[in-house]
């Protein structure tokens, strides 16, 4: 396997080539990235790996030369941020390559432009195109159509996440996270979506080794993929919540602090200049799925549910969409663009997880692991 590794060199993308570096079947990782200098020190970093490691300066903007960097690979992973920026621009390129493309894409709007843009030229060109792979969306996505399957009839979907603050860092990660708070995003409801302003609804939810934390609406792709892939749900819900200081997030999204491209740059690069440096390792999050439904004549709600640091998991995920991409370990023959819960089999999936260490469970006291 040949992949190249869109924002190699960052937060998430640097785990991603670091996992694939070792994992079997991959020959050569490619680092695509801006900041060549990082990209090539990563590299020099994972010499003696069992794949090659190289690095290559890249740009997203360019799209002549990411069609030839892209040419040849077998498949192209992307952890390239924002995601309202660039992620249909390397989805075309791919398409115009003829490789196969994944990426950890989180933004809504980017999701729903891809499939509208790209799903019929994807089939068309027999390439297959994963929009979402990271952990939310991503896992949640997977674990999803694991618990509807285990359903004799799902209904609703709740993604819960618990990011805090200190969970990532660079100024994409920063972006987005003031995207998904400053627009309407969508909610499905009673089969259909809706536009909500994000913020605009919350709850306290109980997690994983963090007790009970509030979380509100966000722009996230679940909304978008999973209804489209398990068209039984009547409603599908992703709330994020990220400790202390949250509030103030939703508050500026409401007021419109973060309604447009130009907003969301300036907020973040002022964000980026006043914020301390983190001091040791990022702080762990944790994810809540609940799928609920009826099994065996009776209402019956299922859980999914673990904990991890950003960076580990979303990188982990990329790097195992990549490999099972590039083999053709699909559920799915014909090409087009899909949420990663419509073309990769759940078990599959998480059970390489655990094989790397990020652990589902069935209960809120992680005692019993799923995979």
């Amino acid at each position: 396997m040949k992949i190249l590794v869109m924002g190699g060199a960052g937060d998430m993308g640097s785990k991603t080539v670091e996992d694939l570096a070792k994992a079997a079947g991959v020959e050569r990782v490619t680092i695509g990235d801006r900041d060549l200098s990082s990209a090539q020190e990563l590299a020099s970093r994972l010499t003696g790996s069992p794949a090659e490691v190289t690095a290559m300066a890249l740009d997203a903007r360019d799209h002549r030369g990411l069609v030839e960097a892209m040419k040849g690979q077998d498949v192209v992973a992307s952890a390239l941020g924002p995601f309202f920026l660039f992620e249909t621009k390397l989805v075309r390129a791919a398409l115009e390559a003829g490789v196969d493309y994944i990426s950890i894409c989180d933004d809504w709007s980017a999701v729903q432009d891809t499939i509208i843009r790209f799903d019929e030229p994807a089939r068309n060109r027999a390439r297959f195109v994963v929009t979402g792979c990271g952990v939310s969306p991503g896992m949640s996505n997977i674990a999803v159509r694991l618990l509807a399957g285990r359903l004799d009839r799902a209904r609703r979907a709740d993604i819960l996440v618990y990011m805090p603050m200190d969970s990532g860092e660079g100024e994409a990660v920063t972006q987005h996270t003031l995207f998904i708070f400053g627009t309407v995003v969508p909610v499905f409801r009673d089969g259909v979506t809706v536009m909500l302003p994000a913020g605009s609804l919350h709850r306290t939810v109980e997690f994983p080794r963090f007790g009970r934390l509030k979380v509100w609406n966000i722009g996230h792709g679940e909304p978008v993929t999973v209804p489209r892939h398990l068209p039984e749900l009547e409603e599908v819900n992703i709330m994020l919540g990220m400790g202390k200081g949250t509030e103030a997030v939703v508050a500026l999204g409401r007021i419109g602090a973060f309604s447009t491209p130009r907003r969301i740059e300036k907020m973040a690069r002022l964000l980026m200049k006043i914020t301390p440096p983190r001091q040791g390792p990022p702080s762990e999050g944790a994810l809540r799925i609940d799928v609920s439904g009826e099994k065996d004549g009776s209402p019956a709600t299922l859980t999914i549910c673990g904990t991890g640091t950003m960076r580990e998991a979303t990188g982990i995920a990329l790097s195992i969409g990549a490999q099972l991409l590039a083999a053709k370990r699909l559920t799915v023959e014909q090409g087009g663009v899909y949420g990663p819960e419509g073309c990769f089999d759940p078990m599959d999936f998480l059970r390489m997880m655990g094989d790397s260490g990020i652990v589902a469970y069935s209960d809120l006291d992680m005692r019993e692991r799923i995979n």
